[in-house]
């Protein structure tokens, strides 16, 4: 135990949390801003599969980690775009939209890798392109500070930005009035001219964005190769972290830090010897308590407004 809270309470320990909370940020404010909207988006968890891999394969082919950002972002997009048409457009269930593109990601993007590397589990055996990690110059030589808040990659600031962009946006912009009003009453939003369907449909565009970047993480700055099945339970994480900050952007952002942390103690305790097959349990273990406390919170407060 003391050789374990000795890797713990360090900044290395902190300066992971940031790292690993990066990919569940991004696709928790996706979902935050979807939710919102009235129209969740379950596709997360294949939707940032897919941009890890469009993000390696557009990186690779054109040896540019530009290129390969901006085709994980438009494979957020389209995900988002599909799971738009069909529910929104043809009424399919929102939940079973999700469901399929999760499947067909999984599937898909082995079929892919394979007809592409010649390997169905990773793309080790070619280049990958990563984007840049930044210093940022007065923070670095804070001790510290320095060490837990600088050098990370570019997409964990962007990260940390995309709660205040989302926040800002909800909370201070038309559109985003607008938004939140369809999610609340969608039948007086349409009484007073608002096109429902427009404005979820952007939510949704929002939120596969978001995720994109959370799957470009994943194989241009976490790791640089993409490798089957990377994205291990991410995109349902940043639900649960969504479902306990109550669709709130503080909420939902702090309760996200707090899964990256428990993937973090994960990740330590894989180093002092523990059984990997208990360690790889720790984040989702985490996830189920953290689920079973909110529900518990939520059935409490409301037997205690119906008693009154």
């Amino acid at each position: 135990m003391t050789a374990l809270l000795d890797i713990i309470l360090t900044s290395e320990f902190f300066f992971s949390i940031l790292r690993v909370s990066t990919p569940i940020i991004f696709a928790a404010m996706g979902m935050v801003v979807a939710n919102n909207a009235g129209i969740p988006n379950l596709a997360l968890e294949g939707t940032m599969l897919i941009s890890a891999f469009l993000g390696m394969l557009v990186g690779s082919f054109t040896n540019s980690a530009a290129a390969g950002l901006m085709g994980a972002l438009l494979g957020g997009i389209a995900c988002a775009g599909l799971l738009a048409f069909f529910t929104l457009r043809y009424r399919a269930n929102v939940v079973l939209g999700g469901i399929a593109i999760n499947v067909l990601a999984s599937g898909g993007t082995v079929f892919f890798l394979y007809l592409y590397t010649g390997d169905k589990g990773t793309s080790a055996s070619i280049a990958g392109v990563t984007l840049p990690h930044i210093d940022i110059p007065v923070l670095k030589s804070i001790p510290v500070l320095g060490a837990v808040f600088s050098g990370h990659h570019i997409l964990t600031y962007i990260a940390l930005l995309s709660a205040a962009f989302v926040y800002v946006f909800l909370k201070h912009t038309p559109m985003g009035f607008h938004l939140r009003a369809v999610g609340e009453n969608p039948d007086a939003a349409r009484s007073v001219g608002i096109n429902t369907v427009r404005v979820k449909t952007l939510a949704l565009l929002i939120s596969g964005l978001l995720a994109g970047m959370g799957g470009a993480f994943m194989s241009m700055g976490y790791v640089s190769w993409f490798a089957r099945d990377m994205i291990a339970g991410r995109g349902w994480i940043a639900i649960a972290a969504e479902a306990m900050g109550r669709s709130t952007v503080i909420g939902t952002f702090l309760t996200s830090l707090l899964f990256g942390a428990a993937d973090a103690f994960s990740n330590a305790a894989g180093t002092m010897g523990m059984p990997s097959e208990l360690v790889r349990t720790i984040p989702y273990c985490a996830t189920l308590l953290g689920l079973i406390l909110f529900s518990v919170r939520a059935y409490r407060k409301g037997k205690t407004s119906s008693s009154l």
